[in-house]
């Protein structure tokens, strides 16, 4: 078979276990990548300061995405990650503490759980943990179009989570990694301030 930038030639006669087993190679390399891209970005960010953003656009990726791979990147260690288990897996539990992550990721490596089945096991333990106990803020009202509200419905419909905890978990997952931008540029100051 030959890959080329915009696809893949599979030639006539192909057997069915030589598909197959090309199959599993893209989807290997597909979930790889994810986490090489990530660890670019994360060495990048680390060793360039002053041309990270000029490599980003040099690569042509569309820039949240890598954002997304960089801090799931972060937030397991190379030894940490678990080869049985996809990118997606890892992004799934990337905002829990260390400790919680390890758990769910025994848990997930142990039963064999597609991403989909981590994601309904973590929706199934967060529903029945107790809320008396949680510090819950004032209710806020908030103004949104129709229209955004859908959107966000389906978006979180498709990740298998209701609304109220699909808006929670991405709004902790933006407020994450907006503090880890906020210490970065902190260090990057006081590096420039000491070099100076």
């Amino acid at each position: 078979m030959l890959t080329t930038k915009v696809g893949l030639q599979i030639p006539a006669g192909t057997t069915y276990e030589d598909w197959e087993q090309a199959g599993r190679q893209l989807s290997g390399i597909v979930d790889s990548s994810s986490w090489w891209l990530g660890d670019w970005l994360v060495y990048g960010k680390d060793h360039y300061t002053d041309r990270y953003q000029r490599g980003i656009r040099t690569a042509g990726l569309q820039y949240q995405t890598l954002r997304n791979y960089a801090w799931v990147a972060r937030r397991f260690e190379f030894g940490r990650r678990r080869q049985a288990l996809t990118f997606q897996h890892h992004a799934e539990i990337a905002s829990l503490p260390v400790d919680e992550q390890e758990v769910w990721l025994d848990r997930a490596e142990q039963k064999k759980w597609t991403t989909k089945q981590l994601r309904g096991a973590l929706r199934v333990a967060r529903a029945g943990e107790p809320r008396a106990g949680k510090q819950l803020q004032t209710t806020r009202s908030l103004a949104l179009p129709d229209s955004r509200l859908q959107w966000w419905h389906k978006a979180a419909e498709q990740s298998g989570l209701d609304l109220e905890q699909w808006v929670l978990e991405t709004l902790d997952s933006a407020a994450g990694r907006a503090l880890e931008e906020i210490a970065e540029m902190e260090e990057m100051r006081e590096r420039a301030s000491i070099s100076a």
